[in-house]
């Protein structure tokens, strides 16, 4: 592994191009990989087969991810100050991760007992949830070369572990065209990356600390609750319309909308590569006090993700039908007549990925600013909404419903976040100059 960890490292003195270069990287493979997985695995295994395989990976399993992740990557990587050591976050993400084994279990094992899954769809959904909880367990180590400084080395991880997971799957899909056992291969390619790309790779680094605090996992679990009820409901509201159309459709449904979701998870993506690399710069205003400057960066990444949104609606208004007609040849002749009867959904998809990266800027100022009963506020309101509509809409209108619900929702998140992180940096603006300029007690340390 000394080898493995020395490609990995990287020495020059450009530090800052290694870091955005790496970030991109990582990032387009990671969300890349997303996509067309699902495509890919429908392909080669059929609707039904692909349609769980949608379901497991973008949605539970991704939900259990955010069970094991509990929202602490933004929380990490803005401990500036060393407040938890890297010990105090590894042991809270070990707790987690079983956490998040435990729950997913338990969700397959009460839908099988009552009719809902049969016993192989539980079996490959378990598997999918186990390959997220690893990713979930990968983060706390990525998010730690973040706040070391080194970027780069999170966007290698991310690079190489889904590279290996992703050729291993297909590889076993394609040879023996079981996708469980497949599964079971991306598992154990998943678990040999972590430990490739991230475990040996994290004791080269010189200012990690692994001392572990007294009292600092419950005070862990304290400050971040509320932020990971909030990213727990956060991704219940984005998959809302996904979780209805399994429980009131067939699989094949569910892999259909996957395809025509895939939009979101580019412009998501590309608006990681515009935020990630500002949030350490944005932490270090907002720390400082420098109002002015926050609230500049904050308006021209806004404005950035607000054109890259005008451009993507822009391109499938005009390309969409010929972009769903293309899919469907690569899916093969059954599938002619599946993608272009949900072209209206397709470009409301793209619209709701462009408000729901919005969302995500303002989350991350507001977890900047330490506003996470703020957050919570937002996402259980949108929480409550998803509940009382995406069932209604899926069953009435079907896929057209589900987008529809898709695009309320990530437009409802964008105002509410955009109205209080507006709110918060004028209380915040207003207190320090009443103040005289000084730092209140505990500024920017707020948990409302």
């Amino acid at each position: 592994m000394k080898n493995v960890t020395k490609g990995l490292l990287y020495k020059g003195s450009n530090i800052e191009r290694q870091n955005v270069a790496w970030n991109i990287a990582g990032s387009f493979v990671y969300a890349f990989a997303s996509m067309v997985l699902s495509f890919l695995v429908i392909r080669m295994a059929g609707e039904d087969e692909g349609g769980i395989f949608s379901f497991g990976f973008s949605t539970l399993g991704q939900q259990m991810f955010i069970v094991a992740y509990f929202g602490l990557r933004p929380f990490q990587i803005t401990d500036i100050t060393g407040e938890y050591t890297f010990g105090d976050y590894l042991e809270h993400r070990r707790l987690t991760c079983l956490g998040a084994l435990a729950a997913g279990a338990a969700f397959l094992v009460f839908m099988q007992a009552f009719g809902q899954y049969t016993a192989e769809k539980s079996m490959i959904l378990l598997l999918l949830v186990i390959y997220k909880v690893i990713d979930g367990y990968a983060d706390v180590y990525e998010s730690e070369f973040q706040r070391q400084g080194s970027l780069y080395l999170t966007g290698k991880s991310n690079f190489f572990r889904t590279i290996l997971s992703v050729c291993i799957l297909l590889t076993v899909l394609a040879v023996f065209g079981q996708l469980l056992l497949a599964c079971m291969a991306a598992v154990a390619a998943q678990a040999l990356g972590v430990a490739l790309f991230n475990l040996d790779v994290i004791h080269a680094l010189p200012g990690v600390s692994w001392k572990r605090g007294k009292g600092k996992n419950r005070r862990l679990f304290h400050s971040a609750g509320f932020l990971f009820v909030s990213v727990f409901l956060d991704f219940y509201v984005f998959s809302a319309a996904k979780y209805a159309i399994d429980a009131r459709m067939n699989d094949a449904a569910s892999g259909y909308f996957n395809l025509i979701f895939m939009p979101t998870s580019v412009i998501y993506m590309v608006a990681n590569f515009v935020i990630r690399p500002f949030l350490t710069k944005l932490s270090a205003l907002w720390g400082e006090r420098d109002f002015e400057c926050f609230r500049g960066q904050l308006v021209r990444i806004g404005g950035m993700i607000m054109g890259l949104t005008a451009l993507a609606v822009g391109a499938a208004s005009l390309l969409g039908r010929w972009a769903l007609a293309v899919m469907e040849q690569l899916l093969g002749k059954d599938y002619l007549g599946m993608l272009k009867p949900h072209y209206i959904p397709f470009l409301m998809i793209v619209l709701g990925g462009g408000f729901y990266a919005l969302a995500n800027l303002m989350y991350y100022a507001l977890v900047i600013m330490r506003r996470q009963r703020a957050i919570f506020a937002v996402y259980l309101g949108a929480a409550v909404a998803a509940a009382l509509l995406s069932g209604i809409l899926v069953s009435k209108f079907g896929i057209d419903g589900a987008a529809g619900c898709y695009l309320l929702l990530m437009t409802g998140l964008a105002l509410g976040f955009g109205t209080l992180t507006a709110k918060a940096f004028q209380q915040e603006k207003k207190e320090y100059v009443g103040n005289g300029g000084r730092k209140k007690q505990g500024a920017g340390a707020k948990a409302s």
